[in-house]
Formats: C-alpha cells, sequence, structure tokens
C-alpha cells in the first residue's frame, strides 16, 4: 500500500489530519454514497464517527478505501472478491472474482448435424444460439 497521506497531502492538512468524507470523496473522486456504502459492505473499514454520525476518516482508513477503489474500478474485483483479497482469503477468492468479459459474437464451433444429449437436434440449438445473438445486436 502507499503510504495513506499521499493523497490527501495537497489539501493543506498534516498528513496524519482526520479527513470528513466530503474530503475523502472530493480527493479520490469517489462519491460519498459510494464510500458509506463500502463502509458497510467492508467491516475493515470504520471511520471515527463523531456527534451527529459525522465520519471522520483517518490515513489508513483512506488507504483502505484508496485499495478497495484499486481492486473494484481498476482491477475489476466484485465487491466480494475484493472484500476476500482484503480479508486474507487468498488465490480461492481472487481465482473466482476474475472478471469476466462477456461476447456477442457467437463462437465459431462446427458442428455436426446429430441429435445432441438429451435429444435435441443440434440445428434446434444453433437457431437459438442465432437468435440469441440477433436479439444481443438489437
Amino acid at each position: 500500500m502507499s503510504d495513506a497521506g499521499d493523497t490527501l497531502v495537497r489539501d493543506g492538512k498534516a498528513p496524519d489530519a482526520l479527513r470528513t468524507i466530503g474530503e475523502v470523496a472530493a480527493a479520490l473522486g469517489i462519491r460519498q454514497h459510494v464510500l458509506r456504502y463500502w463502509e458497510e459492505q467492508f467491516p475493515m473499514l470504520k471511520p471515527l464517527k463523531r456527534s451527529g454520525g459525522r465520519r471522520y476518516y483517518r490515513p489508513e482508513d483512506i488507504a483502505l478505501v484508496e485499495t478497495i477503489d484499486r481492486l473494484v474500478h481498476k482491477e475489476g474485483y466484485t465487491l466480494k472478491g475484493a472484500k476476500g483479497v482484503l480479508s486474507g482469503k487468498g488465490a480461492k477468492v481472487a481465482l473466482a472474482a476474475t472478471p469476466v468479459t462477456i461476447s456477442s459474437e457467437a463462437p465459431a464451433i462446427p458442428l455436426a448435424p446429430q441429435p445432441a444429449e438429451g435429444g435435441v437436434p443440434v440445428e434446434q440449438l444453433v437457431a437459438i444460439r442465432d437468435r440469441l445473438a440477433a436479439a444481443l445486436d438489437a
């Protein structure tokens, strides 16, 4: 991880100063409601809450938010996958959270005109695949 205060040093505060949710949101380019949602989803993200429920982020909270943002928005993890990585569940979760690319192009698989398992003729399956591909293009 980077030094916890690197991102926000330019705001005129000391690197170890507490920052409000608005300051963190502006500095990292993340909306405040997203930060509040991440607090619910990531139990390790717990900013200080003072009177009236006002949130104050410590440098380690900011570093964690930066890491979550990197995992979710740059590396393509789901929230569940990012939570697994951060909680140390290792490669099993990392593999499960690998981003999936969905293509609308039908795969070029040579098909023989014989019934598939289950008795459905391949021609019917090809027709269904073509209709689905056409619906995706529409």
